[in-house]
Order: structure tokens, then sequence, then C-alpha cells
């Protein structure tokens, strides 16, 4: 029916197919002006041309730039006017931890100031820190701590499950809104989408403030699906931490011995909390448009803490420039000895790749952990088209096979440790609201290298000549899915 009433009008056929090509053409331009990595202007010049109409659709939900409407702009005034209000705090943490450890810190004075300058996170002095492996320790941990809280918890999570650790700790956060604790909690709109509506009600009833990051009308075209808010942050009393890889579902402590989990999370103790803070209360205004009163009890300078730890963090989102990914490339070039990296995804910025490769090139032990098989077919192809040039430079590669390894670490020689939320992703490193933790200790360093080897037993290193007798599909296959990686 159709083709007979183009046959009967065909200047109507004409006339659409002008029109789509003047929006090709307009789109074209449109990319090329506002997309600010060449990977990635030529990968939604693909989309657009080669796949008609749908490469037009994707570009519109994940494309665009909206980093530059209003509804950023509100969130760059949110974040400059706390900064305001807290910046002396800041200023007396950062300079009176930087005075006290200046000389064991020169190797990281690049790092340490950029973050500081470049997104007003100070380093913190007097912490501790423990780490955490998996869910089963993490939640022994975070339930031990929060029965204890007396001001206030805020809670930020990327992946919140109505399940059995989902509403073990729903039910313990509601005993303690009974006692008087100030609760919020920030989740994900898209992660988090098996929350449920009743166990949201429920928290709202207790008198919890809940809300979500973005709010998603419908999910599929939903203008704001590609900012999504993937950090895990706990903050408890303002002095205690808990962040990392670790969401709030049950896959995360095991009950499936045939799906292992393996990841890695933190607590911290200390006045490491006082960017955290700032990071939840800028983005808690930004989604309630709700602002708390700022005391002492959610900032101030903690003398009186005892941990001996140097921390600062490094956090990146819509809301400023890629500070994990210019962070983790400096830490990198810094190393003088190693570089030992665990990610989930593999599809780094050609900045971050360039580094592991000259570091390795120059004679450093430079090892990547990364699971043999990933959740997703495209991303784990496009993650195998980076091993070959790696491994022709020196970097020994090793597949996990336990199960799945989800943990976001870096070690860099004896005493710089990076754990967090952030994936080597393009995403992690460009979109999302991520959060890692810099921690400049010999023991803590020491402790994640422990894991690492112990890690090590579970994988399969691959080597150059293996990688290279691949099936030529399978290659072909992973370079065309690395094409579509900066849009992953």
């Amino acid at each position: 029916m159709v083709k007979e009433f183009l046959d009967q009008f065909p200047y109507i056929l004409l006339t659409l197919e002008v029109i789509y090509f003047a929006t090709v053409v307009f789109l074209a331009g449109k990319i090329i002006m506002d997309t600010k990595t060449t990977s990635k202007t030529l990968a939604y010049l693909l989309l657009i041309i080669f796949i008609p109409v749908v490469g037009i659709v994707i570009y519109f939900v994940f494309g665009v730039n909206y980093r530059k409407n209003k509804f950023y702009n509100f969130k760059f005034e949110i974040n400059e006017k706390i900064y305001r209000d807290i910046r002396k705090y800041i200023e007396k943490t950062h300079f009176e931890s930087l005075k006290r450890s200046e000389n064991e810190l020169k190797e990281y004075s690049t790092t340490i100031n950029f973050l500081y300058n470049g997104a007003h996170s100070p380093l913190s002095s007097k912490n501790e820190v423990e780490i955490l492996i998996n869910g089963e320790e993490k939640f022994a941990k975070v339930f031990d701590c929060i029965r204890k809280a007396k001001h206030h918890i805020h809670l930020e999570y990327y992946i919140y499950e109505n399940d059995g650790i989902g509403n073990q700790l729903a039910e313990l956060l509601i005993l303690k809104a009974k006692e008087g604790v100030v609760i919020r909690f920030l989740y994900d709109a898209l992660g988090s989408g098996k929350i449920g509506k009743k166990l949201i009600a429920k928290l709202k009833d207790a008198g919890i403030e809940v809300s979500p990051v973005n709010k998603i009308t419908f999910r599929l075209l939903a203008n704001r699906v590609n900012y999504r808010d993937h950090r895990k942050i706990i903050i408890i009393d303002g002095k205690e931490i808990f962040t990392g890889g670790i969401n709030v579902s049950d896959k995360y402590i095991n009950p499936n011995t045939q799906q292992y989990w393996r990841d890695i999370h933190l607590y911290l103790k200390g006045n490491s909390a006082f960017y955290f803070q700032f990071l939840f209360l800028t983005n808690w205004v930004f989604a309630t448009e709700k602002i708390p009163q700022l005391s002492k009890d959610y900032f101030d300078y903690h003398d009186e803490f005892e941990g001996s730890k140097l921390v600062q963090v490094a956090a990146s989102g819509p809301d400023t420039s890629p500070v994990i990914m210019l962070s983790t490339n400096s830490a990198i070039l810094s190393a003088k000895k190693r570089v030992y990296i665990v990610t989930p995804y593999f599809i780094p910025m050609e900045t971050i790749l360039n580094a592991i490769k000259q570091v390795s090139q120059a004679g450093l032990d430079v090892r990547l952990m990364v699971p043999e098989k990933g959740d997703s077919v495209i991303v784990n192809s496009a993650a195998y088209s980076y091993y070959e040039g790696l491994l022709e430079n020196k970097v020994r590669i090793f597949f996990y096979q336990k199960g799945f390894i989800h943990s976001k670490t870096m070690i860099v020689d004896d005493d710089f440790s990076s754990v967090g939320t952030a994936n080597m992703d393009v995403r992690s490193q460009e979109l999302n609201f991520e959060v890692n933790t810099l921690i400049f200790d010999q023991e803590t360093n020491q402790k994640l290298e422990t894991v690492f080897l112990e890690d090590m037993k579970d994988c399969r290193e691959i080597s150059l000549d293996e990688w290279r007798k691949r099936p030529k599909h399978k290659v072909f296959f992973e370079h065309l899915a690395r094409l579509l990686s900066p849009l992953m």
C-alpha cells in the first residue's frame, strides 16, 4: 500500500529524501563543531551516514552534548556556590596536609596540584584506610557503622536493587531515621531500575529523603541517559566513608557460587570525608534543588583523627573537566618501577593508552588484569582490539577466570594507589559522575599488591604469539567493535 501511494505521488518520496539528506548534512556539521574528540566525531559521522535513521536516533540519545544546555549550567552554579561556602575548610585541609608531607610527595606534586587547582579537591591527612574485599566484607562493615550513626547518613548509588541486601540496608536506614538521624539517598534512575516504587515509598514514609540524580520519564529516549551517576558513596556523620566498585545488590555478596563476583571497596575515616561530602551535596542540590544548612556537622577539619594516611579524591562528571582521566594519566607517567591496573572494561582514551605503552617501553613492570569474558559481547570485543598493541609494547595482560572481576584499582610504584568507581573506558572518563580515591601510602599499596598477586592465581596470562593466532573473523569483529568504542 505504501509503495502504491509513493508511486502515485513520487514527489513525496523525493521531498523526504531531500529532507533526510539535509538533516544528515546539518547533523554532520553539528557533530564536527560540538564533539571534542576525533575518534568520537568519526564514530558519530559513520553512524548517521551508514546507518539510516537509526544512526540519527542513536546520536540524539547518546551524542548530543547536553553539558552546554541550561540543565548543566545549573549544576556548575551549584558547585561554585557550595565551594564558596566551604572554601576555608578546603584550603585548611589541603595546606595543612601538604605542609606535613610535602617532601615525601614530590613525585606526585603534579597530580596533587592539578586536583586541587582544577577540581577544588584537597589533599587530606589523618585518614584511616581499610580495603574491603567483595560485598561480604563491605556490607558487614557498612551495617556496623550505620548502626552507630548519630547525625546524618548520605548515600549515593548507581545500582540499588530491591533484593535481600537492598532490603536489609533499607530496614536499617528506616530504624536510624526513627532515631532522628537525617538520611538522604541519591540513586541513578537508569542503574537502579530495579529498586521499585514500593521500596522508595517505604523509605520516604519513614522520613528518609530520596531522589534520583537525573529523573528519567522514558528510559530509552531520555536525553540524560548518557550522563549516569556511577558513584557508590556512603557518608556517615561527615567522618566515615564507603566508596569503590560495589553496588547494593545480592550479586555482590556471591550467593551463587557459579557466578562469582570479584570486587574491591574502601572504608575511610578522617578528613577525606570532606570532599566526598562536597560531591554528595552538590549532586543533592542539583537533583532536589534543596540546600541543606551547611553546619560543622557536615563540614569541619578534625585534628583529633588518629589515622596516618594521605588521601585525595579525583571526581569527574558532566559538570567537570575529565579529572579522573587526566589524574590517572599523570600518575602513570610518574611511575618509576611498576603500574598494576585492574578494570572490568578496558576501552581507554588514547592519552591513557599511550601512557601505559610509554612506561612499559621504558622498562617498567606494567600489568593489566581484566575479565576473560565481559558482560557485553561488543564491549568485550572492543577491549580485545587493544590487547595486541599492548602486548607489542611489553605490557603483561592477565585474564581473570574465576568469575567476573569488577574492581577498578591501580597501584603505581610502592606508595600510590587508586580505588574507585571509574572503569577505564570512554564513558567513565568523559560522561558519568565518577569518583576515584587516591591514597599516598606504602601500607595500602602493599595490601593492594597482595590482592593483585592473589588474583593472578585465578588468571591466565596471554602472550603476543597466542593473540596473533586468533581467527581472522574474530579480529575483524573486534576492530569493527572498536570503531563504536567511543560511543560505549
